[in-house]
């Protein structure tokens, strides 16, 4: 594409609105600055984490006008009725997996000759994901799992992240953590979810200890253990553990996450799933007497997914529920002792949305836009263009039945 000469800045229309923005005031002005004759444009919002003063301030224009824009900058998914004809966009789509709720949107996109990047497929050449907020939905899954683990047992009454102003403000209140007992909390996953969990809990006092510590140590402080795939999974036929095995033929896998039920209190669930994959435990593992996990953080969300209690996500406002394994039905958080409290937010990086939008814009400056502005000869907006000219990409081909 000939080099785009102003750039424009959507505000998000998803209902409830996110907060978050592509690209913060200071962000802009960086790119400006990079790419001399290149203009940023923002649109107006109410909802914005970053106010529209925040970007006058700066010398960034806010116009409700962006049909003068030759690329288009959101992070949800943009409204139907919003979409200019012939223009490039730039989100997160939730087209790739054939997501019914986003059909119209991907038809829509094709109907009016939108050139589509994906945020979700940009990708360097060893397929690693450059542009994500992962790290961010570890950070405030992690957190809302001690706010959860708190009030189920009348230990501490965390402020909701989304209360804070940011993550600094937010961690006013970690000493609260100080007064928990001492619990074993599992973290699954070693990605950026994963990391951003661990952070908060390092931030939080809580030590880390070995996997083997975890399983048959007591302690005498609540403590927590980082557990990898080969940790809790293993092959059928009792082969030797392959990674890239288990990544390409989870099926012949079994999970072994029953060695971790009665010693976890609080399991924090990171880790990427595959529906293939084996769950970690069942629901009727929940009414065995050694099944000693009362809350769960799943910050992957996966609905009837990794954790089986998981059976609906839930709100920032209204985070969590109860699970009832004598009935098997989902009941008000904190209402019996019994219960198992689930936590289930799928859109956690919206809690602390200042703070994540100013990593993911540090994202596109970094590994975004140089391909966008300095031509793609590394092909990683190819690899993520989904639909171009009213046809599919050739990689992006087998949604043909999904927009047909």
């Amino acid at each position: 594409m000939p080099f785009p000469t102003l750039i424009g800045l959507l505000r998000e229309g998803r209902t409830p609105p996110d907060r978050r923005v592509a690209l913060t005031p200071k962000k802009c002005v960086e790119l400006q600055d990079a790419y001399p004759g290149l203009r940023v444009r923002a649109q107006p919002s109410p909802h914005r984490a970053f106010t529209d003063q925040e970007y006058r301030d700066l010398g960034i224009e806010v116009s409700d006008d962006m049909a003068a824009c030759d690329v288009l900058l959101g992070v949800k998914e943009v409204p139907v009725a919003w979409l200019l004809p012939g223009k490039t966009y730039c989100f997160f789509s939730h087209t790739i997996k054939k997501q019914p709720a986003n059909k119209q949107l991907l038809q829509t996109i094709l109907q009016k000759g939108i050139t589509l990047i994906d945020y979700e497929l940009l990708t360097n050449a060893a397929g690693e994901r450059v542009v994500a907020f992962g790290h961010w939905a570890g950070i405030v899954g992690a957190y809302n799992g001690l706010l959860s683990y708190g009030r189920k047992h009348g230990l501490f009454q965390l402020k909701p992240a989304w209360q804070c102003v940011d993550m600094e403000d937010m961690q006013e209140e970690f000493f609260k953590v100080k007064r928990l007992p001492p619990i074993k909390i599992a973290v699954t996953g070693s990605g950026r979810v994963a990391q951003g969990a661990v952070e908060v809990l390092g931030l939080m006092g809580i030590r880390r200890v070995s996997v083997y510590d975890y399983l048959y140590l007591d302690f005498n402080e609540p403590v927590y253990a980082q557990l990898r795939s080969s940790d809790y999974n293993r092959r059928r036929d009792g082969r030797v553990w392959d990674t890239t095995n288990f990544h390409q033929e989870p099926q012949a896998y079994e999970s072994t996450f029953n060695n971790f039920l009665p010693v976890t209190d609080l399991l924090i669930a990171c880790a990427y799933w595959h529906p293939a994959a084996p769950r970690l435990f069942s629901e009727a593992d929940t009414r065995r007497p050694d099944f000693k996990l009362n809350t769960i953080a799943d910050v992957t969300c996966d609905v009837n997914g990794s954790i089986p209690l998981t059976k609906r996500s839930t709100t920032i406002e209204e985070p969590a529920f109860d699970y009832n394994p004598a009935t098997g039905e989902l009941e008000a958080p904190y209402t019996r002792p019994e219960n198992i409290t689930v936590m289930a937010v799928d859109n956690l990086p919206c809690e602390l949305p200042r703070n994540a939008s100013r990593d993911f814009g540090r994202q596109l400056l970094d590994q975004f836009f140089p391909h966008l502005l300095g031509g793609d000869a590394a092909g990683v907006l190819a690899r993520a263009t989904i639909a171009s000219g009213g046809q599919l990409r050739p990689r992006y081909a087998y949604l043909a039945d999904y927009v047909a």
